[in-house]
């Protein structure tokens, strides 16, 4: 469940580790974090952070030591098929894994990265067992204030690394990376059934021609993130005097 508003501020707090690859060749990252004496490693990724409407989702993903299976890679390399074959795998042998969202209301408010970083967070305060180590795909680390918040598991800040892409060369990361990418997209075949004027099964809210042309016939949707430009541009008209009519433009209003 979301948790409060808080401001978050991105934090650098790693740099790319090693060439960028198609996907892991084995769970180096996690070895050298359990070398270095952490125990319950995570990885951190998030999908949706380009559609124009629902939600960004984050995944958290824990794995015994030596777990690895040379199919996980960047869940964008693999079919939609594929992918939930292996959400399953995952699900399965993970010591533990959730997921967290960042709704379209709160990317408008604060922004698509602190909203990714939000989603990030809820997903690493979900988990069963509390990590010591937190590896997350890109440049930023979550912030503190969004793992403490509503209880979370630490008095302090827990170790992080941030690996530039990371759901290439992290195996932790991109079964994250699978986890929410198969979330997000199971969410928006339910949001289809509620709008479906939008073809959001289909698109998965990004930004197709068939979406362009759902949101100039119909107007935007409760979903659609208002702070992104083609969704900005469709509420300026459907607002009232624009020659439409004003049903879509309520919508566009906070």
């Amino acid at each position: 469940m979301p948790g409060k508003r808080t401001p978050l501020e991105p934090s650098r707090t790693g740099h790319l580790l090693g060439r960028e690859c198609a996907g892991p060749d084995g769970n180096d990252y996690e070895t050298d974090a359990h070398a270095r004496g952490f125990r319950r490693i995570a990885g951190v990724d998030e999908a949706g952070r380009g559609p124009l409407a629902g939600p960004v989702v984050a995944a958290a993903v824990v794995f015994e030591p030596g777990a690895f299976n040379p199919d996980i890679k960047d869940s964008k390399l693999l079919s939609p098929k594929k992918r939930e074959r292996l959400v399953d795998w995952i699900e399965e042998q993970a010591a533990s894994w959730a997921v967290g969202v960042a709704d379209s209301r709160e990317i408008d408010d604060l922004n698509i990265l602190r909203a990714s970083l939000l989603a990030m967070a809820r997903a690493v305060r979900g988990l069963r067992v509390t990590p010591d180590y937190l590896m997350i795909d890109g440049p930023y680390g979550i912030p503190a204030a969004a793992l403490l918040e509503n209880g979370g598991q630490w008095s302090a800040r827990p170790a992080q690394r941030a690996v530039k892409g990371g759901d290439r060369l992290c195996f932790s990361i991109a079964a994250a990376s699978i986890v929410a990418k198969v979330a997000r997209d199971r969410m928006m075949v339910e949001l289809d059934a509620l709008y479906p004027e939008y073809g959001f099964a289909s698109h998965k809210g990004y930004g197709s021609r068939g979406h362009a042309a759902a949101l100039d016939r119909f107007g935007p949707c409760p979903i659609h993130r208002r702070s992104f430009r083609p969704v900005r541009e469709s509420c300026k008209q459907w607002a009232p005097g624009a020659g439409r009519l004003a049903g879509p433009a309520l919508w566009c209003q906070k």
